[in-house]
């Protein structure tokens, strides 16, 4: 049996919950988990944002621990490896995506939190195919935020051969935005953090920005025009993209990776006679996120954390809801 904590309705608090897993498929690995990130994605699953959510819901889709068990035909994992698990929990394995290497963007991947049970728990499944093996030294304890939204982040620097000289900003410096500006400035990047909060500015300097731009600042907006070569949006709620669009110089590229619901009101002219692009993109593929872990254990970079004990799940939901959590929070064994 394993032991998780689940919520029972939309918006609930999450209470003790047991369940059987059955028998562990062939292809499939149990981790006993260690760690585990709390992501806004965990709370729109949740709350039943996205209309998709089965009750009872456990979450939990940045898990760190180790095997405890392999199904008979695994291959690359064995007991007691140290791994993590992010958002996908399967792949097929045989599409045409799949076989060029692109599995987050398979039309059968499993999500981890959504027709299944996630991490909030003493153990979790998953196939095989989904969990990565942490790179040696690089810190488990604050690993597993780099599962999704660590990798949510890193993935467009691969994706669009970013160059590292190039001039890049950061809309929303909260949990994602503070790993994009250290992997930013890892790669050599110039790099600006929009930020409505001025009291943030050493400590953003001390992260990874070089430059500060106050976004709630009209004349700001004005003067940094056709300065960067890429903006990376974090947030999920609407903004005056045309303003950014402003910013952009020619071939520039405004990137989504905050899942904003409502639809983009752009004008095609703003992107028509400097040739800009406008983008989005999901978590990347296992084979990017050992890139990533790498990267980030050569790099020294560590997702800035707020640990809680797996019982206190409710008050670390309850920080992360708040907005006031710096800047990832991290249940932990």
């Amino acid at each position: 049996m394993i032991q998780a904590y689940a919520a029972f309705e939309p918006k609930g608090e999450l209470n003790p919950f047991e369940y059987d897993p059955g028998a562990l498929a062939p292809n499939d690995v149990e981790i006993n988990v260690e760690y585990c990130g709390i992501c806004h994605s965990d709370l729109s699953v949740l709350d039943s944002d996205w209309g998709k959510t089965a009750y009872p819901m456990v979450p939990g889709h940045e898990v760190v621990g180790t095997i405890g068990q392999v199904g008979d035909q695994v291959q690359g994992v064995e007991v007691g490896d140290y791994v993590g698990l992010g958002w996908h929990a399967g792949y097929c394995d045989h599409c045409a995506l799949c076989d060029s290497g692109d599995h987050n963007l398979c039309q059968q991947s499993q999500a981890t939190i959504i027709g299944r049970h996630g991490g909030f728990a003493d153990k979790v499944r998953a196939a095989a195919n989904s969990v990565v093996k942490l790179p040696n030294g690089l810190d488990p304890k604050s690993a597993g935020p780099l599962f999704c939204g660590g990798i949510t982040v890193f993935n467009p620097l691969v994706q669009y051969a970013v160059r590292p000289t190039a001039k890049v900003g950061v809309i929303g410096i909260g949990g994602l935005g503070h790993m994009a500006l250290q992997f930013l400035n890892a790669w050599g990047c110039e790099v600006t953090a929009f930020t409505s909060s001025e009291s943030k500015r050493d400590e953003l300097n001390r992260i990874g920005a070089h430059h500060i731009l106050n976004s709630r600042d009209p004349s700001a907006l004005k003067q940094a025009a056709r300065r960067f070569d890429l903006i990376i949006s974090t947030v999920n709620v609407s903004l005056d993209w045309n303003a950014y669009l402003g910013t952009l110089a020619p071939r520039g590229r405004l990137h989504f990776v905050g899942a904003a619901l409502e639809p983009l009101n752009v004008g095609v002219m703003n992107l028509m006679f400097t040739q800009l692009s406008v983008s989005a993109s999901p978590i990347g593929s296992p084979a990017t996120i050992r890139q990533m872990l790498d990267f980030a254990n050569l790099h020294d970079i560590r997702p800035i954390i707020e640990t809680y004990k797996f019982d206190q799940v409710n008050d670390a939901i309850a920080r992360l809801r708040s907005g006031e959590a710096r800047y990832r929070v991290v249940l932990e064994r």
